[in-house]
């Protein structure tokens, strides 16, 4: 059974798997635009708190196209592991990139659930001894069903399932954290629906920031309820 810990910049990786048109055609299980927002938040929020971060795809050439572009502007230079299998594990690149992440938490976002996350998931598991945090709501499958009962058969093995903005603001933590406010603020606003709109009128009406700012007021902590409790 995995320990109840909670998600720290420090204690964790991030694996993409498969985030290519192709694969994406197939999602049923959630708006295929909803899913690149999600995705892309969730690289955004790794990116600010430095979170080791491996890229993977299948058949980029022959069947599945080429990683969405929003995420590859986010890693523009990352290296991203292309492999035939549809179990990310079996390549020794991934497992290498891994091993060299050296975090034994593996936050997951991928497709399709329930073939690439699944196998995925059951082996770093069994065989590599990591423990699977499993971003729902940044990972699609073919049906609702198939989505769904995969997340049910991952969770009765001990994955743990999570959405993109839990991790955000896990990672936050506390919004006296300054030198990461601004930016996960930004992406809040951007990407996080109602939450972000909330947080637009609560700088502009509460806070009198002027419309259209980069960046909101900085406020104290104790001026914080415009964060997520």
């Amino acid at each position: 059974m995995n320990r109840p810990d909670l998600l720290t910049p420090g204690n964790c990786q991030l694996i993409f798997i498969d985030h290519q048109p192709q694969m994406a055609f197939g999602v049923q299980s959630i708006d295929r635009q909803t899913l690149k927002n999600n995705v892309v938040a969730l690289a955004k929020s790794a990116k600010v708190f430095g979170i080791p971060v491996t890229l993977t795809t299948v058949e980029t050439e022959s069947f599945s196209g080429h990683t969405y572009p929003e995420l590859l502007a986010v890693f523009a230079d990352h290296q991203i592991l292309e492999r035939t299998s549809m179990n990310s594990w079996d390549d020794q690149k991934v497992r290498d990139a891994l091993a060299a992440n050296g975090q034994r938490k593996v936050v997951v976002s991928g497709l399709w659930t329930e073939v690439c996350n699944n196998s995925f998931a059951f082996s770093a598991m069994a065989e590599g001894g990591y423990e699977i945090f499993m971003v729902a709501d940044a990972s699609g499958g073919t049906t609702k069903e198939a989505h769904d009962y995969s997340m049910q058969r991952m969770i009765q093995a001990g994955v743990v399932p999570v959405t993109w903005q839990q991790v955000l603001l896990e990672w936050q933590r506390d919004w006296a954290r300054r030198e990461t406010y601004d930016a996960v603020m930004d992406i809040v606003r951007e990407h996080s629906g109602a939450y972000g709109m909330g947080v637009d009128y609560a700088y502009t009406m509460v806070h009198k920031a002027p419309e259209r700012v980069t960046h909101g007021p900085r406020l104290e902590p104790v001026a914080a309820p415009i964060a997520a409790e």
